[in-house]
């Protein structure tokens, strides 16, 4: 991805050891590879892997959506993603997290957003990354302008 900004954060676990989570995050103007992230969130440990995929949508508010636009603050988007999936993987007791979030010109059908969270089980999977998306949606510097065939509008964040 073009502008993208990575980061492999390993958190400390309790007992010590290489038990600890793979975190990774990324914001950049590429079409997201959603295989590739769940690929780089595979971990031989566990037994669930459950994922979000944001895409555009092609109507919203009763207008037809041309695309999306994203700015970012990237710098500070890639340190409150880092902390989102920090905190992810401590409350839940990840092996992996991944996040992925598209800036500049998306459009409808295409992904903006991939969460890909892999834990021991299921219900701790399912619920990190239910958590992650609506941390994201509120802390994370990521704008969006809409456009439409009349007009634009810029949407906060929450989203």
């Amino acid at each position: 991805m073009t502008g993208v900004q990575t980061c492999a954060l390993p958190i400390s676990p309790v007992s010590g050891g290489d038990d600890a989570p793979r975190i990774g995050v990324a914001i950049g103007d590429a079409p997201i590879d959603i295989a590739a992230a769940h690929a780089r969130a595979n971990d031989p440990r566990g037994g669930a892997q459950a994922a979000f995929t944001g895409t555009v949508r092609n109507a919203t508010r009763g207008k037809e959506v041309v695309r999306l636009e994203y700015e970012a603050y990237e710098e500070m988007a890639v340190e409150e993603l880092e902390r989102i999936a920090a905190q992810a993987a401590a409350d839940h007791d990840l092996l992996a997290v991944e996040i992925v979030h598209r800036t500049g010109v998306v459009l409808p059908g295409e992904a903006s957003v991939v969460i890909v969270s892999t834990a021991r089980h299921r219900p701790a999977a399912l619920a990190a990354t239910q958590w992650i998306i609506e941390q994201l949606k509120v802390s994370v510097p990521i704008w969006k302008r809409e456009v439409y065939a009349d007009g634009a509008v810029w949407v906060g964040r929450g989203s």
